[in-house]
């Protein structure tokens, strides 16, 4: 079998590997909730469940999550638990009617929020109380809501096109809802960037659950593109990274999140953005942290010649939280 020759991603200049020294991190560091994976023991202390449920099943977002103003922290924490909560429901449902009965909760609790009556569940408390501090826009909550219960009955896609609108009803409206937290979503620039940012990140997540959705027998690279590549989704189900044409597969839509990361840092070069020679305004950075962990994971797969089954990219980089913090004072992403 023939040796396939590196492929590399297109870069824009990357900060230097050399650590910062001096300044004072600012960014705090949360305290570990002791709530319990049952929504019944988190109404006592709803923020530190949503909190802990972060810190368990999503820990990129617990390091960003210290990076907001202490007074925000709550409110990110429950949004960001809000959006978990949604896109496990696939997982963790055994048909899609029972998924769909708890979208119809989730539509319901937006609805009662948005009427002060929040229903009797920690997350719903969390995100009532973040809707106090800061105009949350009710309609971006239900088009995630929306978008991940037509997920219950197409899971996989044949088209980049369907992908990519679906991670802007998904990941890029979450980024949305962090603009206006923090008061922020008036400008085009940072919800532009956000877009771009959320269909990186939603690649990038993807690309990374690779290995564990083949096992389920569930393909979520679109169907255009593996068959571009003469990729057989039962081969690859089957023998993972030796399946023919995967890893070319897995290049091209690498590509299409890389593309769309370098555009989003792009937006920053403007002068319109308030951003000087690219930097992102620190009011927004809390934001596009998000971005860190995405071209994080995409050297990664580069450096293994997009094997995305390679075992070192299933192991957590040690290096993060430090790339996060130092991300954060360099105003980079």
């Amino acid at each position: 079998m023939l040796r396939q020759s590196r492929r590399t991603l297109p870069r824009l200049q990357c900060y230097a590997s050399r650590p910062a020294v001096g300044p004072r991190v600012r960014c705090r560091t949360v305290a570990t909730a002791d709530a319990t994976g049952h929504p019944e023991a988190g109404i006592a202390d709803p923020e530190a469940y949503c909190r802990d449920l972060v810190r368990k099943r999503d820990y990129e977002s617990y390091l960003i999550g210290s990076c907001y103003p202490r007074r925000l922290q709550g409110a990110f924490f429950a949004l960001r638990a809000f959006y978990v909560e949604l896109a496990s429901v696939q997982d963790n449902v055994s048909n899609s009617m029972i998924g769909k009965m708890r979208m119809q909760f989730w539509r319901d609790a937006v609805k009662n929020i948005a009427d002060g009556r929040p229903p009797r569940h920690p997350i719903a408390l969390a995100l009532h109380d973040a809707s106090q501090r800061a105009n949350l826009p009710s309609y971006h909550l239900r088009r995630i809501i929306d978008a991940r219960d037509a997920e219950l009955h197409t899971p996989t896609h044949l088209t980049l096109e369907s992908l990519t609108a679906h991670a802007e009803s998904t990941s890029s409206t979450f980024f949305y809802l962090l603009l206006s937290l923090l008061n922020l979503s008036s400008s085009s620039t940072f919800s532009h960037a956000a877009s771009h940012l959320g269909i990186a990140q939603s690649i990038h997540v993807l690309l990374r659950a690779l290995p564990y959705h083949a096992s389920k027998g569930r393909m979520v690279i679109p169907a255009e593109i593996t068959a571009r590549h003469g990729v057989r989704q039962e081969d690859v189900f089957r023998r993972g990274g030796n399946a023919d044409g995967i890893s070319d597969a897995v290049f091209e839509f690498a590509t299409v999140a890389n593309d769309n990361l370098l555009t989003a840092r792009e937006m920053f070069k403007s002068g319109s953005s308030g951003g000087d020679g690219g930097k992102v305004p620190q009011v927004a950075m809390p934001v596009f942290l998000y971005g860190i962990p995405t071209r994080d994971y995409l050297g990664r797969l580069e450096a293994v010649n997009f094997d995305a089954f390679a075992p070192s990219l299933q192991v957590r980089d040690w290096k993060l939280p430090w790339r996060i913090w130092r991300g954060y004072y360099k105003r980079e992403f």
